[in-house]
């Protein structure tokens, strides 16, 4: 995983974001969260994680976007049972607990690959099995709402080489599919209802609290349905901007 800062003051607090897939931080860097520090998460090749960047903040904030909200749970969600069961010693434990704040999570659920709580396998599989250049442009299309919206996006479209792109859908069925889950408490959900590449019905059912979603909801939890695409301007406008200014 590449952690990026875009902001880094050493404000008291840290806005931590978890992109998707194929994501760097070309899309997201322009956006100024206020008195905070800003990283960008991506590549989910491995999900190795740097803890020690965390330390010294006050206050993290978590915001998840597409397959960032899987990396999110899984990363955060072990620090977290690290801490938990006392892998974490003594002498460092007290630096690495994580203070988090709010845990918002944007068009992705805990279920990346999923019939019916995110993308479905057949769905998933042709993507890897077919991915070109061309197959990625209308992959892109579809994220966008409208010819405008794509046109906006790819001022700003990532530019990882493509056998990146294949070797980290392949590794995040791997790691899906074989790793513990770890349960990690999302504050929000947003769900775009006009998301083409995650169902937003299926977005709806991994919010839905059953024994399959309560390790990934907070005790009070906010589901929020927002007329849109799955990438979209002003979703990250909001929460990764507007929503740290009236905090």
């Amino acid at each position: 995983m590449i952690q990026k800062f875009i902001i880094q003051k050493k404000h008291p607090r840290l806005l931590l974001f978890f992109a998707g897939w194929g994501a760097d931080e070309t899309p997201f860097k322009n956006y100024q969260p206020a008195n905070s520090d800003f990283m960008v998460c991506y590549d989910y090749r491995n999900l190795s994680f740097d803890a020690q960047v965390l330390e010294g903040y006050e206050q993290v904030n978590v915001v998840g976007w597409s397959m960032g909200v899987w990396a999110a749970s899984q990363v955060l969600g072990k620090i977290i049972a690290d801490e938990t069961s006392g892998i974490i010693t003594d002498e460092t434990s007290r630096s690495r607990q994580l203070p988090l704040g709010k845990k918002i999570a944007i068009n992705g659920t805990p279920f990346p690959i999923d019939e019916e709580r995110g993308i479905p396998p057949a769905i998933y599989h042709g993507t890897l099995e077919g991915l070109t250049d061309a197959s990625l442009h209308k992959f892109l299309r579809r994220m966008c709402a409208d010819s405008a919206a794509f046109r906006n996006f790819l001022a700003v479209t990532p530019r990882r080489p493509l056998e990146e792109l294949r070797e980290e859908l392949a590794a995040i069925e791997v790691a899906y599919t074989t790793e513990t889950a770890y349960p990690f408490g999302w504050n929000t959900s947003v769900i775009a209802t006009e998301d083409r590449i995650i169902p937003s019905e299926n977005q709806k059912k991994a919010w839905t609290r059953d024994g399959r979603s309560e390790p990934f909801l907070a005790e009070a939890h906010t589901l929020t349905e927002i007329e849109t695409a799955h990438y979209a301007h002003e979703l990250f406008e909001t929460y990764l901007e507007k929503e740290w200014t009236n905090d």
